[in-house]
């Protein structure tokens, strides 16, 4: 699976430098991983269209809002994988203080601020 996601993070970055469309038919041509399982996977999903929408979205609002919206559904996706990572650090927070996702600002609650803050 490790090594599918590294194939398919080759990929997109190769793509994106050659000034190429990142299309789930052309990583699944380059890496030979059926579109159904880029697909269905949902990490390697999360791959391919962060790569999609960053090399398209300049950093714009409507730009920074399609990125956050994808960065969430990737950490959505894998829930197991954050909870792991999270007990495997030494100085992680209790689970209590973690935010939670309604509390996530989003850019539409204040442009500016949250503009300012995903740029610093």
């Amino acid at each position: 699976m490790n090594n599918n996601l590294a194939t398919v993070e080759a990929a997109c970055r190769d793509l994106a430098a050659a000034g190429h469309p990142i299309t789930f038919t052309t990583i699944a041509e380059r890496t030979g991983i059926s579109r159904t399982t880029l697909y269905r996977n949902h990490q390697l999903r999360a791959v391919i269209e962060e790569h999609r929408h960053h090399s398209h979205d300049p950093r714009t609002l409507t730009g920074l809002t399609t990125e956050i919206a994808h960065l969430r559904t990737a950490v959505q996706a894998s829930p197991t994988e954050s909870a792991t990572t999270k007990n495997d650090s030494a100085d992680s927070k209790p689970p209590h203080a973690a935010a939670k996702p309604t509390e996530i600002p989003t850019l539409k609650q204040n442009p500016a601020h949250t503009a300012a803050r995903l740029a610093g």
